[in-house]
């Protein structure tokens, strides 16, 4: 899901509301569970894995770290001249290094299509605003292109966003060259498939909204969406799962579009929402002072409702992982995704960030001393099933590797248990 922001949809928010009773599954199954937790987080740190050591790679200050499969990038500043470098490694050894082109901070680093690509800030400034996206031959490092813009993934090519006056383009991974090109005088959003970008939406200050193909940019839909009203503020629009969403008043109302047609689906009144996400075979609308909607999406018609959750973390066999959204770090909780019933409510986790799209998802809880614990959610209702106990802050999971920052500026790396 992306999400363009076209005005002020709301004032501050206020903080998330909390329940009106005890979540029905806390009582002495969960405090029981607790102990055992305990006792395995005890155990998982005094008893040998069998997995290999963790391996610890060259950061220091600034330094970012990215995971492309078997693969970890960091970005550090350079040893032998001024700027950044990109140091490529492999099994924890180094395998390439190359200076990054731009003069700012790189901010995604992935693999693809044999290369692996940069995207960092052109300037150092406070104020610089541009984006640049290099190509590194990812057997060698080599400098193969580099262009104006921020790169998206977009099947077995990218979307290259624009940067000041560029057009947006999709361009081929291995040699940068213009697949084609469209003006982008409007507002660009993004709709995702499986394989990245599948649909462009361009957005108006007002007239015709216009919905691309990201493969061939041929034209799918052409519509104003307000023709006989002026175009209305503060609204927001967003593309989730084949519908074009649009949240007006202060997100009293949010109005759906078939995404390739831009034909109207249906209109909800629902008053306060802050964003809309997929949640299984659902849509569910958070609201902006905590709790959420499940809608039909085929209809708009609210099929259950909670007080208390309001982010969609994961789903899974008709379940879902959800989170209050807190600023000092979110509970989570699972809930059955036919009727919003609350199955566990599983206490203070906080989820690991992923460099990756994969098909497992992390929960850490710190432990103290520079350590936590690393935990798979069970979506059964059951307690977090602990992995491994790690050292350091900043971590983050791919498909296969995980790393932490350390307190000195250096990484550690390690398979994913």
């Amino acid at each position: 899901m992306t999400v363009i922001d076209l005005g002020e949809l709301r004032d501050e928010a206020p903080a998330p509301g909390t329940a009106d009773r005890p979540p029905r599954a806390v009582g002495r199954p969960f405090r029981v569970a607790a102990v055992l937790l305990v006792a395995l987080v005890t155990l998982a740190a005094a008893v040998p894995s069998g997995r290999p050591a963790p391996r610890r790679i060259p950061g220091g200050t600034g330094a970012a770290a990215f995971l492309s499969g078997d693969r970890a990038y960091v970005v550090r500043r350079a040893e032998r001249e001024p700027g950044w470098e990109v140091v490529a490694y492999r099994e924890g050894r180094p395998r390439w290094r190359a200076a990054v082109p731009a003069g700012g901070d790189v901010v995604g680093l992935w693999e693809q299509g044999g290369r692996a690509l940069a995207v960092a800030r052109t300037g150092v400034g406070a104020g610089d605003s541009g984006w640049e996206t290099a190509a590194f031959d990812a057997g060698t490092g080599a400098l193969r292109w580099r262009q104006a813009g921020v790169a998206f993934p977009a099947g077995d090519a990218l979307l290259l966003r624009p940067d000041g006056e560029t057009p947006l383009r999709r361009v081929a991974t291995d040699d940068g060259r213009t697949l084609w090109s469209a003006p982008a005088n409007r507002d660009v959003l993004f709709g995702f498939g499986p394989s990245g970008v599948d649909r462009i939406l361009l957005v108006p200050g007002s007239g015709e909204t216009v919905v691309l193909n990201a493969a061939t940019g041929a034209r799918l839909a052409e519509r104003d969406l307000h023709p006989d009203e002026e175009l209305p503020g503060g609204r927001g629009l967003q593309s989730t799962d084949g519908l074009l969403l649009e949240t007006r008043g202060a997100g009293a109302r949010v109005q759906a579009y078939e995404l390739d047609t831009l034909r109207p689906r249906w209109t909800a009144e629902l008053p306060l929402v802050d964003h809309l996400e997929r949640c299984g075979a659902l849509l569910c609308a958070a609201r902006q002072t905590g709790g959420m909607w499940a809608l039909d999406p085929d209809t708009g018609a609210v099929r259950w409702t909670v007080e208390r959750w309001q982010s969609v973390l994961w789903a899974d066999a008709g379940r879902l992982l959800v989170a209050t959204g807190g600023s000092d770090g979110d509970r989570l909780a699972v809930l059955d995704a036919a009727d919003g019933r609350l199955v566990a409510d599983l206490g203070d986790w906080a989820v690991l960030p992923q460099s990756e799209i994969a098909g497992r998802l992390f929960l850490t809880r710190p432990l103290g001393g520079g350590r936590q614990v690393l935990a798979e959610p069970d979506l059964s209702g059951g307690p977090p099933v602990v992995r491994d106990v790690l050292t350091g802050t900043d971590c983050t999971a791919g498909t296969t590797l995980l790393v932490c920052r350390q307190p000195d500026g250096d990484f550690t790396l390690r398979p994913l248990p």
